[in-house]
């Protein structure tokens, strides 16, 4: 396809799609045995979290978020973009969701590494859980954006079907990210609740 042309419409999804939306439901399994993990050790515990772990804060979380959240946005937009055509916006609004996510990632990093100067993983179920979770989030988002950086790389190049196909798998898989980070940052702040 070239840089003008609009990609003509589908009869059913690529397989690369497919391929990502099977990856998906994995991780969402995953993340449901998490959840649950996390959610039947807080019911079990006296205390949760224990004496001497001081409950999460909430604002900082919040906000950061909301500002990966809505890395959606671009995302959507770059898809869109790619599917009239439009490889330079593509590139362009998958690049500003890099940088974002980006910087959300090196905020996300400070804040895990602090908590591992406070508690440790193996001093209690709450830090096993907690780190686990976390930890099992970021890998994710550090994935999705080596996703991210893959695609602006190889739309210098021009938009082809594999191309528009990634970029679509690429977004759909952030979406799954962006809302398991809304489930990530409830369980997290839900003893301060």
């Amino acid at each position: 396809m070239s840089a003008g042309a609009v990609p003509v419409p589908r009869a059913a999804r690529p397989n690369g799609w497919w391929g990502m939306a099977v990856f998906v439901a994995t991780e969402a399994t995953l993340f449901g045995t998490i959840f649950g993990t996390y959610f039947y050790l807080r019911f079990k515990a006296v205390h949760w979290p224990p004496p001497g772990i001081e409950e999460p804060k909430t604002v900082v979380p919040l906000v950061l978020t909301a500002v990966l959240v809505l890395t959606s946005l671009p995302m959507q937009y770059a898809s869109r973009s790619a599917r009239l055509g439009r490889v330079r916006p593509a590139q362009a609004a998958v690049l500003v969701a890099l940088v974002v996510q980006a910087g959300y990632f090196a905020m996300q990093m400070h804040l895990f590494l602090t908590d591992l100067d406070k508690f440790k993983p193996e001093g209690s179920a709450y830090g096993s859980i907690y780190f686990t979770m976390l930890g099992a989030h970021h890998a994710h988002v550090a994935v999705g954006m080596l996703l991210n950086l893959w695609l602006v790389l190889r739309l210098l190049g021009g938009l082809t079907n594999y191309r528009l196909t990634a970029l679509e798998a690429t977004t759909f898989y952030w979406q799954f990210v962006n809302v398991l980070a809304l489930l990530v940052v409830g369980a997290q702040l839900s003893p301060s609740i």
